[in-house]
C-alpha cells in the first residue's frame, strides 16, 4: 500500500543522521528535511482525501503584491499588506465557509496551530483560516510569507507551505521577474511536478514586451505551458485592485472553480509529480548517507590503528621487563634481597621460601609490592593512552569530517580525567585474579602444603613479577632481569607448582592483564566514537532507506 510505503520512507529519512560535515551534507540534509515535510504536509493528506478542496498557495518575493492579490480576490482585507517588511507573518488561508472543516484539523500542515476569522492571528506562525463567500467551494487560497524574507523563519515557512500545495499561484513583478530566488523555487516546482500559474504583477503600459520575455524564459527553463496572468500597474482602492486590473486572475480562477474535472486533473498532476520526484531526491540522500558511512569507517579505522598501537606499547612494556625496573624492583629488593636469593638458589630452596614467607607474613612487604605494581602499570597505560589520544586527534584533524567533529567537542587529545582511577581499579582487579589463580592451582593436597610455606600473596606477587619478566609466559628459558628477579621467581614457583603449572599461571595472568588494558583503552577511544555515533548515520541506515524507496516504487 502506497500510504504505508510513504510512512516507512518518511520514518527512514527522519531518523537519518547526516552530521558529518562532508561536501554533500548540506544538500542532502535539505533534501531529507524537504521530503519528510512534503510527505507529512502534502502527500499523505492528499492521498487520504483525494476529494478535499484544491489548495492553491500564493507565493512570491518581498513586495510582489501577494497579499494585495489575495485580498482583492476575496474582496476584503484578510491578509495585511504594506510598505513595512516583512508584512505577512502568519499564513492566511481563505476558503468558502463550507470548506473550512477540511482545514480546521491537522489533516494538512499538522505542525501549525489554527485560528479562525480575519484578524484572528496572534502574530505567531499558526494558520489563520478565513471563511469567505467570494471563493467558490472546492478551492482555497493560502497567502504565504515572502520566499526571500529577511526573517529566516518566514522563508522556511514559505517553503513548507509551497511544498504542501496542490498548485502554486506565483506572483512576481515587471521589475523583478528575472531575480534568482523566484527562479530557484520555480525550478524546484518543475522538478517536483507541481502545477504552477504565474502572475506578472504591476506591468506598466509601456512595458508590454515584458510578458513575452517572461514566456520565453519559462520555455527555456522547462516551464513552457505555465499559465501566465498579467496584472497591469494600477492604483489600489482601499488596498484592493480594481476589477478591470484583477480580471485576468479572477476569470482564470473562476473557470478553474467551475470545472471540477480540471481541478481534479491538476491535483492528480501535482500528486504524481511529487511522487515521481521522490526517487531522485531520496537517492541523493542515500548517496550522501553512504558517503557518511564511508567517512565514519575511515575515522573509526584511524581509532583502531592508534589504540592498537597503544595496546602494543603496553604489551611491549610487559614483555620487555620494563615494569620490573624502578619502584617494583626496589620494593622487591627491600623485601627479600635479590642477591641473597640468588646465592640460595644454588642450594637450599627451602631457605628461600622461608625468607619470602617471613617477608610477606610480616604485614607490609606484599602491600608495598602490590602498590609498586599498581603504579608501574598505571604509568605505562597512562603514557600509551596519552600518546594514542594525541595521535587520534591528529588523524581526525587530517579528515574533513573528523576536523569538524573535534572543533565542536571538548578537548580530547589527551587522556581522560577518569583514566587513573579506572586503571587502579583494573590493576587491583588483576591482582585479585592472580591471587585466585594461585589458590586454584594450589588446591591439590601436596601443592597446598607447599603453597602454605610461601603464602598466596607471596606466590601471587611472584607470578606477577614473572609476567613482567617473560615473553609469552614462562617457557623454560629464564630471562634474568635486573639482578636475577625472574630466575628467583621462576625457581620458587616451580618448587611449589611445577614448571608446566608455572607456564600456565603466567600465561593466564598476562592474558588477563592485557584484556584489562584493552578495556581501559577502549573506554578512552569511546570518547571519539561517541562523537562519531552522534553524527554519522547508523550502519543499517543506507540499506533501510534503499529498502523503503524500493517498497514505495513497488507500491506505485
Amino acid at each position: 500500500m502506497i500510504e504505508r510505503a510513504l510512512i516507512d520512507l518518511r520514518d527512514a529519512l527522519a531518523s537519518l543522521e547526516l552530521g558529518l560535515e562532508l561536501a554533500s551534507a548540506p544538500a542532502a540534509r535539505h533534501a531529507r528535511d524537504e521530503v519528510v515535510a512534503q510527505v507529512d504536509d502534502y502527500l499523505l493528506p492528499r492521498l487520504r482525501r483525494m476529494d478535499a478542496p484544491l489548495l492553491m498557495v500564493v507565493g512570491g518575493s518581498t513586495g510582489a503584491g501577494k497579499s494585495t492579490l489575495v485580498n482583492s480576490l476575496v474582496g476584503t482585507t484578510v491578509s495585511p499588506s504594506g510598505v513595512l517588511r516583512p508584512t505577512t507573518r502568519a499564513p492566511v488561508l481563505a476558503c468558502h465557509p463550507d470548506d473550512v472543516g477540511w482545514f480546521e484539523d491537522d489533516r494538512i500542515l499538522p505542525g501549525l496551530s489554527r485560528t479562525t476569522g480575519a484578524g484572528a492571528t496572534d502574530g505567531s506562525a499558526g494558520l489563520q483560516l478565513v471563511p469567505t463567500e467570494r471563493l467558490p467551494p472546492g478551492l482555497a487560497l493560502l497567502d504565504s510569507p515572502d520566499i526571500d524574507s529577511v526573517v529566516e523563519a518566514n522563508r522556511l515557512l514559505a517553503g513548507q507551505l509551497l511544498a504542501a500545495a496542490d498548485s502554486w499561484l506565483f506572483v512576481t513583478t515587471a521589475a523583478r521577474y528575472a531575480d534568482a530566488v523566484p527562479w530557484d523555487l520555480l525550478h524546484a516546482a518543475r522538478d517536483r511536478g507541481t502545477a504552477i500559474s504565474l502572475v506578472l504583477n504591476r506591468v506598466p503600459p509601456e512595458a508590454a514586451e515584458v510578458a513575452g520575455h517572461l514566456q520565453a524564459m519559462l520555455a527555456e527553463r522547462g516551464l513552457e505551458g505555465t499559465q501566465l496572468l498579467v496584472v497591469e500597474e494600477t492604483v489600489t482602492h482601499d488596498g484592493l485592485l480594481p476589477t478591470e486590473a484583477l480580471a485576468p486572475v479572477r476569470g482564470w480562477l473562476d473557470a478553474l472553480a467551475d470545472d471540477a474535472q480540471a481541478r481534479a486533473g491538476l491535483v492528480r498532476r501535482t500528486l504524481e509529480g511529487a511522487l515521481d520526484s521522490l526517487g531522485p531526491r531520496v537517492r541523493t540522500v542515500e548517496a550522501a548517507a553512504a558517503e557518511q558511512r564511508q567517512a565514519a569507517a575511515e575515522l573509526d579505522e584511524a581509532l583502531d590503528r592508534v589504540y592498537a598501537d597503544a595496546h602494543d606499547e603496553v604489551d611491549d612494556a610487559v614483555k620487555s621487563g620494563a615494569l620490573l625496573r624502578g619502584e617494583v624492583l626496589a620494593r622487591w629488593h627491600e623485601v627479600v634481597g635479590t642477591g641473597d636469593l640468588m646465592r640460595a638458589l644454588e642450594g637450599r630452596i627451602s631457605w628461600v621460601r622461608d625468607r619470602l614467607r617471613a617477608a610477606f607474613s610480616g604485614g607490609g612487604g606484599d602491600a608495598e609490592i602490590e602498590g609498586a605494581v599498581l603504579t608501574g602499570v598505571e604509568v605505562v597505560v597512562h603514557a600509551a593512552a596519552d600518546r594514542a589520544a594525541e595521535r587520534a586527534a591528529g588523524a581526525w584533524r587530517g579528515h574533513a569530517a573528523g576536523r569538524e567533529l573535534l572543533a565542536g567537542a571538548p578537548r580530547i587529545d589527551a587522556v581522560s580525567s577518569s583514566l587513573r582511577e579506572a586503571t587502579a581499579e583494573e590493576v587491583r582487579g588483576w591482582q585479585g585474579y592472580v591471587f585466585d589463580l594461585v589458590r586454584e592451582e594450589g588446591a591439590g593436597k601436596r601443592t597446598t602444603a607447599r603453597l602454605a610455606s610461601l603464602g598466596v600473596n607471596g606466590a601471587g606477587l611472584t607470578v606477577m613479577l614473572a609476567v613482567f619478566a617473560s615473553t609469552g609466559g614462562l617457557t623454560g628459558a629464564e630471562i634474568v632481569v635486573a639482578g636475577g628477579t625472574s630466575a628467583a621467581g621462576q625457581k620458587l614457583l616451580e618448587a611449589i607448582f611445577g614448571d608446566q603449572a608455572v607456564r600456565t599461571l603466567a600465561a593466564r595472568a598476562r592474558t588477563d592483564l592485557l584484556a584489562r588494558v584493552d578495556r581501559l583503552l577502549a573506554a578512552e577511544a569511546e570518547r571519539y566514537r561517541a562523537l562519531l555515533a552522534d553524527a554519522a548515520p547508523g550502519a543499517e541506515a543506507p540499506e533501510r532507506l534503499s529498502a523503503a524507496l524500493g517498497e514505495l516504487e513497488r507500491a506505485r
